[in-house]
């Protein structure tokens, strides 16, 4: 994709890897509009980024969506990338008793999130000469977590969907483009200083090199092995991993609770 001279919206923006990529694509001279549901850390972004603009926006909303879409397509009309990146990560155990609830919001906020979001604004996207639609999955539509089942399978599910969304507008001014990031060192769960975490920062300054390409998906070197993995002996590596984790676990004073995770 070109990395200047757009007019991106960014869902989940407020910190991590949607700040990151936000930052980075200000920095080139894009105008760059940011959306979260908390407007005091919308305001804190927009105030370190003097004319970058900023939205608050409920992902899991289908209203709220809509009457982003509205405003973007009015204020925005050139509006030509669109980077679904708002998530949320809960813990659950697939071993025990599913919380109904949680697993809901999960897959509404992580899948039906970026397909309402894109569907919202593909005919202005499909109006420009040259448009791009950036899908951030994770490393765990490859390589689930036992730790994180649900989450996993909803990335597993949007990493599918890219897949046929890309086939599906291949004859449009669209690109669909997928990041698939590994462990990175975010709040998405909390900021640990894991040494097993990719610095934010390196994460951003790798995607965005990639982005700069014509990869239609984004992987750091440092999970390709895992990318390249599904085969007919996919389960034991994914035990494997998983027992690796389960052996060397988070530090039980850093542990969130089952529940705990965040909405960017």
């Amino acid at each position: 994709m070109k990395l200047t001279g757009n007019t991106i919206f960014i869902t989940g923006a407020t910190s991590g890897i949607g700040r990151g990529l936000a930052e980075a694509f200000h920095r080139l001279g894009n105008q760059v509009i940011i959306s979260g549901r908390r407007k005091e850390l919308l305001e804190e972004v927009t105030m370190a980024n003097p004319g970058m603009q900023a939205i608050e926006l409920d992902i899991a909303d289908p209203a709220s969506i809509k009457s982003v879409a509205d405003w973007l397509k009015n204020a925005h009309p050139s509006l030509n990338v669109l980077i679904n990146n708002a998530g949320l990560m809960p813990f659950d155990d697939p071993s025990g008793v599913m919380d109904d609830e949680q697993m809901q919001k999960i897959i509404v906020t992580n899948f039906f999130g970026p397909i309402r979001m894109t569907s919202a604004l593909i005919d202005v996207l499909k109006a420009q000469p040259s448009s791009t639609v950036i899908h951030n999955t994770s490393v765990v539509s490859f390589m689930p977590l036992a730790t994180n089942s649900v989450y996993s399978a909803g990335k597993a599910a949007l990493h599918s969907f890219t897949q046929t969304q890309r086939f599906a507008l291949r004859k449009t001014s669209v690109e669909v483009i997928e990041i698939a990031p590994p462990w990175v060192n975010t709040d998405l769960i909390y900021k640990s200083g894991d040494p097993r975490a990719m610095p934010l920062d390196d994460y951003v300054n790798d995607t965005m090199r990639q982005l700069g390409t014509d990869e239609q998906e984004i992987i750091v070197d440092a999970i390709r092995d895992l990318r390249d993995n599904p085969g007919t002996g996919e389960y034991k590596l994914i035990a494997e991993f998983n027992e690796y984790l389960a052996e060397h676990p988070i530090p039980v004073e850093s542990q969130p609770s089952l529940t705990e995770g965040v909405v960017a």
